[in-house]
């Protein structure tokens, strides 16, 4: 299965959402391959460090769209943003089902209503079904009584063939440390507020892997 973890907009978290799901998902026992199709290249670099430190599980990670291609029985995390405009549309027609985090600012939603039109019309353009949209609120207010958040979570409610995780992941320095080390969330503090709550969100994103 193909899933494209993809939006419109610069710094959404989208290579730290991609790492940490694929070493996830690896940790449990599934065959993962990640794909890096943005120019920083940032999938690349922690991929780089988790290796040379020797942390396992091990992940590949490509950077050619042209192997993308679905796999029996391979879980593929595709990581792209808009610096490889071409990249990201063939990644969508390719794709299984598209995550996209978004960060709880107005300018966020109305980027990820934009993208979602990129998502039909490269449907169309391959004849095919839409891939299943899924949409949660990444660095979201740890402080409750600030409002941004659940309006951001309301407005995309309101988008058409999108389905809205109510898990979200908060605005926490775990996640910046924990991928400067090489290690996702859950490996370098796993006990942590933001490794709760990534476990969280990848178990709701991924829950049919479980079911016989």
């Amino acid at each position: 299965m193909i899933t494209v973890v993809g939006t419109l907009k610069g710094g959404t978290g989208k290579s730290t959402l991609s790492f940490n799901l694929a070493i996830w998902l690896a940790s449990n026992g599934f065959d993962v391959e990640t794909f890096d199709l943005d120019l920083q290249q940032t999938l690349v670099d922690v991929m780089e460090i988790r290796e040379e430190d020797g942390f396992e599980p091990l992940v590949p990670v490509h950077t050619d769209v042209s192997l993308l291609e679905n796999k029996p029985g391979v879980q593929t995390i595709v990581d792209v943003g808009t610096a490889k405009m071409n990249d990201l549309r063939q990644a969508i027609r390719k794709a299984d089902r598209i995550i996209m985090p978004v960060p709880p600012s107005q300018a966020d939603v109305w980027s990820t209503q934009r993208f979602l039109d990129i998502v039909k019309e490269e449907s169309e353009k391959a004849g095919r079904k839409q891939p299943q949209v899924f949409a949660f609120v990444n660095k979201s207010d740890t402080n409750p009584a600030i409002r941004e958040t659940r309006e951001t979570q309301e407005a995309l409610k309101m988008l058409d063939d999108v389905r809205v995780v109510v898990a979200r992941l908060g605005l926490r320095t775990g996640f910046r440390r924990s991928f400067s080390e090489g290690l996702a969330v859950f490996e370098l503090e796993p006990r942590s507020k933001a490794a709760i709550e990534m476990n969280a969100l990848a178990m709701v994103l991924f829950s049919s892997l479980f079911i016989e």
